[in-house]
């Protein structure tokens, strides 16, 4: 028996990795005891999402664990030891404005948890395949030192600069920026899965993630600005935008793209690898061009206001060059672009908001 363990796994990331590794045959172990409710209120849980795996995956086994107790993780580890191939850490606390009201609460999670399941993998499975998903917020906001040009709708990089063709890459430093108390965590974790890796010999790969979306986010103001912004339109609410006129560009990929990506990392691993990972500039809009796509593919006129403060640290313009990881894995390709997941985005919540 070929088990797989994901954390996170009623989150978007995590859900998506149970289906796709349940679908290919494997049994999948799912550690999560939904945080994202107390991070960010009833609304965003995960509740919902962990009770379709339940009842419709025969082969998925629930932990309502939490990462910050290695008693507990030992626990699952020391269970399946042996017949664990993949271990998909996509657990954390994901807001950056949120890590800054609790920095304990943030930083045990997302440090000492991405080390628990480090060390119980090298422990009871050290052979099996490690995916960790980072974020691009351990660039801190270096990306906003970029030569910016203003346009109608978005910002864009100075056409004459490295990054403007393809995005920014895994050369950017992550050193010497205001990261948040989000991105320093995630730092230290993503260190950490390097390490583990090229110290230890674990088979670890690391997604340095955009904005990750699909229908299985539960967006919350805090975090899943694109999921969030479109219930807020189907909803008829009013939504807030925080500095840069609207104008800041967020690359966004698909669930079920970086899944795939998992799938191909872990059909031909390497040891300690990082990939920045969103949409690139296949797929990438500003806060403004999406309210427009909503209206234009929907029908709904999001209520907003612009504030001139915007979020400390907070990007105004990131597209991810996912160009090294399509040269590892050729095979992998995008199947979703911003116009196409909007489109699910807006069915969906328009059925579970009942107002088609």
């Amino acid at each position: 028996m070929a088990i797989v363990v994901v954390t996170g796994s009623a989150g978007l990331i995590g859900s998506e990795t149970v289906k796709r590794f349940h679908a290919e045959g494997y049994d999948v172990v799912g550690i999560d005891n939904d945080m994202r409710a107390y991070f960010f209120g009833n609304e965003a849980s995960t509740s919902w999402n962990r009770e379709q795996l339940i009842n419709q995956l025969p082969r998925y086994q629930h932990y309502n664990y939490d990462i910050r107790d290695f008693a507990q993780i030992e626990q699952v580890f020391a269970r399946y030891a042996g017949e664990i191939v993949l271990v998909v850490h996509a657990a954390a606390q994901p807001s950056h404005d949120w890590a800054a009201r609790e920095p304990f609460t943030d930083f045990t999670i997302n440090a000492n948890g991405t080390l628990n399941m480090l060390e119980a993998t090298r422990r009871y499975c050290p052979e099996a395949v490690f995916i960790f998903t980072s974020t691009n917020k351990v660039y801190g906001d270096t990306p906003n030192t970029l030569p910016l040009v203003e346009m109608e709708e978005r910002w864009e990089v100075d056409p004459s600069h490295p990054f403007a063709q393809h995005g920014i890459d895994e050369s950017m430093t992550i050193d010497k920026s205001k990261h948040s108390l989000f991105g320093a965590s995630k730092v230290a974790a993503d260190v950490l899965v390097q390490e583990y890796g090229r110290y230890f010999g674990l088979k670890t790969g690391l997604f340095r993630g955009g904005c990750l979306t699909g229908p299985a986010h539960s967006g919350a103001e805090l975090h899943g600005f694109l999921a969030f912004l479109t219930l807020r339109a189907v909803r008829g609410q009013h939504y807030t935008i925080y500095g840069y006129k609207g104008k800041q560009v967020r690359d966004n990929i698909h669930s079920k793209d970086l899944v795939e990506a998992f799938w191909h990392f872990f059909q031909q691993p390497r040891v300690g690898e990082v990939y920045n990972m969103g949409g690139s500039r296949h797929s990438n809009v500003s806060m403004l061009e999406a309210i427009r796509m909503i209206r234009e593919i929907g029908g709904y006129q999001l209520d907003y206001t612009l504030t001139d403060q915007a979020r400390s640290g907070d990007h105004i313009w990131y597209v991810s060059d996912v160009r090294k990881f399509q040269q590892h894995y050729p095979a992998w390709q995008y199947h979703y672009d911003s116009e196409t997941i909007l489109r699910e985005l807006i069915d969906h919540i328009a059925v579970r908001e009942d107002v088609v």
